[in-house]
């Protein structure tokens, strides 16, 4: 599909009307700007990295601003940096052209579906088990949270308190979500009841390209958004969202380009229509590794209910053509728990008996 452009399949327009005027017909370059946190460093080991004991992994370290902002040093790390993110927005070097915003991606919380992965092995999972709503006792047809991941999101909101409260980080000022129920419950949960400037309350945006790469497995196919009304008040939805899942497949994967092309269009329509400078967005593994992968991020695997700040510089830039590429595949699965999969060959599926003949 020549100059395929996704928000054609989504049918979504912005969740408002577009803020930053030097961007309109234009492209997004969007890049990670290392030296702010222990993540961007090659380093740091994202395997057992727990935010909660880095600061959410800001360095220590000093700004340009700190000698005009903090004579006396009795700043915070954090409105320190606070300072300086400002500057690079407002300061006279700007020209109107470049935004910088911090984007804090959460991963949500454990849900039904990893415990279930993690019950019956990813064989066995890819290839029978998660394309079925469940097994009698545990769903995951767009599951929710298990005792551990609510666990994870308790964590994240005491957390967040303590930053906000004791270490003068800043408030953020938009949330965006996953529609995923798992998402939307791990957001609702990190925020609930902090002290939050009026002007900048809890009120997340759903946005459907931060969901999961959406593969056959009921995990990732979303509930319907009268359901997620009657469940969470405080959501807020695009324009275009649909009450039904239009954009989950039963037989097809997402292909990897479709990925790539659907994370960088929701970066470049929260730059492009929202003129904050701190943004939460609460999403998923895949998720995240793929939006960070559109900020020239170093790969930074998270485990559930794991939290990255990124600080992201977005230039307005000539377009440039779009590439060919296929949205879906067919996806193979069993019929029965599999023997094993493998990389080669994908399922191993148990040979079905053939019926013995009459005489």
């Amino acid at each position: 599909m020549k100059g395929y452009v996704l928000s054609s399949l989504l049918a979504l327009a912005p969740v408002a009307l577009a803020s930053w005027a030097e961007a309109e017909g234009k492209d997004i370059s969007l890049s990670t700007v290392r030296g702010y946190f222990l993540q961007d460093e090659d380093s740091t080991n994202p395997s057992g990295f727990d935010y909660i004991n880095w600061n959410f992994g800001l360095l220590n370290r000093t700004y340009p601003t700190d000698a005009r902002f903090d004579p006396d040093h009795s700043a915070t790390q954090w409105q320190r940096f606070e300072r300086w993110v400002s500057y690079l927005n407002n300061g006279c070097q700007n020209d109107g052209k470049t935004r910088f915003k911090v984007l804090v991606l959460g991963r949500h919380g454990e849900g039904w579906h990893n415990a279930a992965e993690s019950f019956y092995g990813t064989p066995a999972w890819n290839c029978y088990w998660a394309v079925q709503t469940g097994n009698g006792t545990a769903h995951w047809d767009d599951p929710w949270l298990t005792p551990a991941g609510y666990s994870e999101a308790f964590k994240a909101n005491t957390y967040f308190r303590q930053r906000f409260e004791e270490h003068g980080m800043p408030f953020f000022d938009s949330y965006y979500t996953s529609p995923l129920s798992r998402c939307t419950v791990t957001a609702n949960v990190t925020f609930a009841d902090l002290a939050l400037p009026a002007d900048r309350p809890f009120s997340p945006i759903v946005k459907e390209g931060f969901r999961e790469g959406m593969t056959v497995h009921t995990c990732n196919h979303r509930s319907n958004a009268t359901y997620l009304r009657s469940t969470l008040p405080s959501l807020r939805f695009e324009e275009g969202f649909t009450e039904f899942d239009e954009l989950w497949h039963a037989d097809e994967n997402e292909t990897d380009e479709h990925f790539a092309h659907r994370a960088k269009e929701v970066l470049d329509d929260v730059f492009a229509t929202d003129d904050g400078a701190w943004i939460s967005v609460t999403a998923h593994s895949g998720a995240i590794t793929q939006l960070l992968r559109q900020l020239g991020h170093r790969p930074f695997r998270l485990s559930t209910g794991q939290i990255i700040p990124v600080l992201v510089k977005a230039e307005v830039i000539d377009p440039t053509p779009t590439d060919d590429y296929v949205s879906y595949t067919p996806s193979a699965t069993c019929k029965s728990p599999p023997i094993t999969s493998n990389a080669a060959s994908g399922c191993v599926c148990t040979p079905t008996p053939t019926p013995a003949l009459g005489l």
